[in-house]
């Protein structure tokens, strides 16, 4: 666990890349990553997970010596894991990133729901100068950039400034460095204040009915609406409170 670092209070979890100089992913690292997140998803007072990078960048990469033909099973393996659990979670996650953000980092920044970024970050996926294809980019760009800008990025290697990257729409937000952590604080600190519970209903709503038809889509909310929500005792408290104009006392039920 010493290339990652995990602070968890009030809820938030924050996992920092620590691998010196660059963050760059090897299969050690992933595997505690991987173990790390399985932890977290299991933990169901858990309101968001907030990713981070130590030293001048967020995560250049993956290790290039692991896409040998005798390791490169085990690291996409390894490395598609992070994937899996990534989407498993059922709440916010937040890629707060500064600095490069390249290859298999950029991959992971953009697994999570939202992308904060520093104004100097740096991001691309330069696998094709190297001979490889990003494959979780692959998949993942088209959904937020479109098939034509995810091309792009991915035969040509270029490297994004925040600026293009927020304009390109896989960034949510781009600040300028020295308000960096207050901004990420401060974005953290608006989903802190609800409960686990209800963030999660959010969480689901949104996702359950991508690409559903319209008919079926309004169904499936309306009945997570009434049959879940409606059924738990922290939305009856934050009606409750309201009323009473105090501050709700979640219960995580």
């Amino acid at each position: 666990m010493s290339e990652l670092k995990l602070e968890k209070a009030d809820g938030i979890a924050r996992i920092t890349f620590a691998r010196p100089k660059h963050n760059v992913l090897d299969i050690e690292m992933m595997n505690d990553l991987n173990a790390e997140l399985d932890k977290l998803i299991a933990d169901d007072d858990l309101k968001c997970v907030v990713f981070l990078g130590e030293g001048p960048s967020w995560c250049a990469g993956v290790e290039v010596a692991d896409h040998k033909p005798e390791m490169v099973d085990d690291m996409i393996s390894t490395f598609n894991g992070i994937f899996e659990r990534i989407e498993k979670l059922d709440v916010p996650t937040i890629a707060a990133v500064h600095g490069a953000c390249l290859g298999g980092g950029m991959e992971v920044a953009i697994a999570c729901d939202i992308v904060i970024a520093a104004k100097k970050a740096v991001f691309g996926q330069p696998e094709i100068k190297l001979g490889f294809f990003p494959p979780y980019a692959a998949i993942r760009l088209p959904q937020l950039v479109g098939p034509a800008k995810a091309i792009e990025v991915c035969t040509t290697g270029r490297r994004y400034t925040a600026k293009e990257a927020r304009n390109m729409g896989f960034v949510s937000h781009r600040v300028d460095d020295d308000k960096f952590t207050e901004a990420v604080d401060k974005l953290v600190g608006e989903i802190r204040t609800s409960s686990p519970l209800i963030i999660r209903l959010n969480k689901r709503a949104v996702k359950q009915h991508i690409g559903l038809e319209f008919p079926k889509a309004i169904e499936g909310v309306s009945d997570l609406f009434l049959n879940t929500l409606m059924k738990t005792e922290d939305t009856l408290e934050g009606i409750s409170s309201f009323e009473e104009k105090r501050r709700p006392e979640w219960k995580n039920k």
